[in-house]
């Protein structure tokens, strides 16, 4: 003779099953995203550390890394986390980047 528990558990049991599978498949999602801006975060940064030439020729590369500090913020925020001065450091971002954060070029 086998026991069952009583159909209402089991059905609730489900149906946390099926929430926590949810769930975890929300916190994969957003750790993927967070280590794909990091890495372009990464490239950004070590592009513009490499550059040796004037300071006009250098500005695409600030923005471009500005604009890509900025997706890696907004998507830490999204996850929870709101303090950057760790990521700041981590990453070692420039002054000159941080200063940019958020600044939109004008459409032509």
């Amino acid at each position: 003779m086998s026991l069952r528990p009583p159909e209402l558990l089991a059905a609730k049991q489900l149906k946390d099953q099926g929430c926590n599978i949810l769930e975890s498949e929300m916190l994969a999602e957003k750790a993927s995203s967070l280590g794909h801006h990091g890495r372009l975060v990464e490239q950004a940064l070590a592009a513009l550390r490499a550059f040796e030439g004037s300071a006009e020729d250098r500005s695409p590369l600030v923005k471009k890394a500005a604009r890509e500090v900025w997706a890696f913020f907004v998507q830490r925020e999204l996850c929870g986390l709101r303090d950057q001065k760790e990521i700041i450091r981590f990453y070692d971002i420039p002054q000159e980047v941080l200063v940019r954060l958020g600044a939109m070029e004008p459409k032509r």
